[in-house]
């Protein structure tokens, strides 16, 4: 329905933007700061190249579950997140299943070096943007929360973007096992110094 009314009354996307809460803007600046910052070459730590695709599944889970679970829908919603998302991930991998050329592992300082990529930014502000026109659209027609379709149609939708965020930071996990791998003992004694 929003995607209609925008098309045929393009003066109603005015109010619409106009009710947003404030924090919604706020929270559109952070996430544009985070997904700006993976445009370019950079050093990151282990815990923050994790902490970016779970904060994105948390963010999917929030946006089923607000507007799902008071119709009942949640459980749809979820069960159709899990499975895509993992049958993203699964595909991704199988795919592409090294991180992008000039990743590495730095074991010393416990962090990755990863090239910039415009994807990151693209699969942050779409879950953004999908938690957003479901918010629009259950507020133009509140009974579509109760839809069993609409709900594994969101679900869906946000499983696969987090399916191929969690295929980047398990492609960036494998180079972490690579790495420890290549430094396990092999029976000689190290020299000390």
């Amino acid at each position: 329905m929003l995607m209609q009314l925008i098309i045929q009354q393009p003066q109603t996307l005015g109010p619409i933007l106009q009710r947003t809460p404030t924090w919604v803007w706020g929270l559109l600046a952070g996430l544009l700061w985070l997904g700006a910052s993976q445009l370019r070459d950079r050093p990151v730590g282990r815990v923050r190249a994790l902490a970016t695709p779970l904060a994105m599944a948390a963010l999917s889970v929030y946006g089923v579950a607000s507007a799902f679970a008071p119709a009942g829908q949640a459980t749809t919603a979820l069960g159709a997140w899990l499975v895509a998302a993992t049958a993203l991930a699964a595909m991704a991998l199988w795919f592409q299943p090294t991180a992008p050329a000039n990743t590495q592992y730095l074991p010393q300082a416990r962090s990755f070096w990863i090239p910039g990529s415009a994807m990151p930014m693209a699969l942050i502000m779409a879950i953004f943007l999908t938690k957003y026109f479901v918010g629009v659209e259950l507020a133009l027609q509140p009974t579509l929360a109760a839809s069993g379709e609409f709900a594994l149609q969101i679900g869906t939708l946000y499983g696969i973007f987090n399916g191929l965020f969690a295929a980047r930071a398990l492609r960036l996990w494998r180079l972490v096992r690579g790495s420890t791998a290549q430094q396990a003992p092999t029976g000689l004694a190290h020299p000390t110094a």
